[in-house]
């Protein structure tokens, strides 16, 4: 039974731990609770905010409208074949707990994956990604309704119009869709990507030589547990702005000036630069303002270390910021959702 409640505490709904309220509140478990909320008068008449897992919000005021919150639950095969299985899973579910769900059944392609906070509805609108892979690189589609007709609306990878932790739903379809289901094209025969970061030290820490999909998904939640600080314990939304991409006249005076300057070439000759970097550079690690820090072992995050108001962690990424572009000429960009 769809129920809608008046001024709901949204602490426990964000990973930051952020005190707000919402002036309502409502939960969907099935698609036919969101056929029937989309008639109802609230919901026609209130400013609307999707949540799932509450991973990449920052709450800087009470949210004065209906805030609907994404329990649809379900995984499925729905294609098979000997090479490559497609994997269907609902919006609502837990995305650590269906990549584990995927290497439990031999399924390859979201290992690298694992960890990352947050609910399987958000990854395609995030295009999250981690350790050289993205959500485009696996994505086959999606199920969708649309918020004032109900209609439903499938979205192949083409329309989705991936980018880096950008796609289609962030910019022209940007509130304007609930998202159902998400599926994914894995593969049954595994091919393991150790290329990136600190994964081949890392097993080679573990002494393994020939790495299965459990090997890299164990190395990824080891790397990850080093250094990001668990949302259970410490208020964040994991890496709090994206990694800045650069001209490759700016990346070499930028590397002339800083020898050990953090940068990955792209395929179009720019260059991408490690944001945990240039904030660590500015001796920003364990800044404090006001109950927000920068984390000690991942610059990257932000943290709630100490009550600290939504407002208070949204002043100290404008100074981080700051601090960046007056030391390297370099803007970065937030990658939280700011309500």
């Amino acid at each position: 039974m769809l129920q809608i409640r008046e001024q709901v505490n949204l602490k426990p709904y964000n990973t930051f731990g952020i005190e707000a309220t919402a002036t309502y509140f409502t939960e969907i478990n099935s698609v036919s609770d969101f056929l029937e909320l989309i008639k109802n008068p609230v919901y026609q008449n209130s400013e609307k905010l999707i949540i799932g897992g509450g991973s990449n919000l920052l709450f800087t005021k009470n949210f004065k409208g209906l805030v609907i919150k994404n329990n649809l639950k379900g995984i499925a095969v729905v294609f098979e074949n000997e090479n490559e299985v497609i994997v269907k899973a609902s919006a609502g579910e837990v995305w650590h707990n269906f990549v584990m769900w995927c290497i439990d059944k031999n399924f390859s392609g979201l290992e690298n994956l694992s960890l990352i906070p947050g609910c399987v509805g958000a990854s395609p609108m995030q295009n999250i990604g981690a350790y050289g892979v993205e959500i485009k690189d696996v994505f086959e589609e999606l199920e969708a309704y649309h918020m004032t007709s109900g209609e439903k609306k499938t979205f192949k990878n083409s329309d989705c119009q991936f980018g880096y932790r950008e796609s289609v739903f962030k910019r022209e379809y940007k509130n304007q869709f609930f998202i159902a289901s998400v599926s994914f094209r894995l593969k049954k025969q595994a091919k393991v990507n150790t290329s990136y970061g600190a994964i081949n030290s890392e097993l080679q820490n573990m002494n393994i030589a020939q790495p299965t999909i459990r090997d890299v998904s164990n190395a990824v939640i080891h790397i990850r547990q080093s250094k990001l600080p668990d949302p259970k314990e410490t208020g964040n939304a994991g890496s709090f702005f994206k990694n800045p991409e650069v001209s490759a006249q700016k990346h070499d005076e930028l590397k002339s000036k800083f020898e050990t300057l953090a940068a990955y070439p792209l395929a179009n000759r720019n260059y991408k630069l490690a944001a945990g970097w240039l904030i660590e550079q500015c001796g920003l690690k364990g800044y404090e303002h006001k109950g927000a820090a920068v984390h000690t072992k991942q610059a990257l995050v932000l943290i709630n270390k100490n009550n600290a108001t939504g407002n208070s962690v949204f002043e100290l990424s404008a100074y981080v910021m700051k601090q960046v572009f007056e030391k390297f000429g370099v803007n970065l960009e937030r990658e939280v959702n700011i309500i």
